[in-house]
């Protein structure tokens, strides 16, 4: 079960009238709207740094195959 908290928050009028104009088309609250918005930037962070771990992953897996061919070629000299 979800709970929400109460949150005050100063904005400048042309982003709180961009906020009005967008809830309005939705037919949504301007706490769903922000709620929205901020769930959807997480997402895209949580992708952002899965993304960085992969490329990580990826160099890791690539120095280990390019270490591992090299003994294997020095054990089993005919090795391709």
């Amino acid at each position: 079960m979800s709970t929400t908290a109460r949150l005050t928050i100063s904005l400048p009028q042309s982003l709180l009238a961009l906020t009005d104009e967008v809830a309005s088309e939705k037919k949504i609250s301007r706490s769903k709207l922000i709620s929205g918005c901020l769930l959807e930037m997480a997402e895209k962070r949580k992708i952002a740094e899965m993304e960085e771990g992969y490329r990580a992953m990826a160099d890791e897996h690539r120095q280990f195959t390019e270490m591992a061919s090299t003994i294997a070629r020095e054990v089993v000299p005919n090795w391709e």
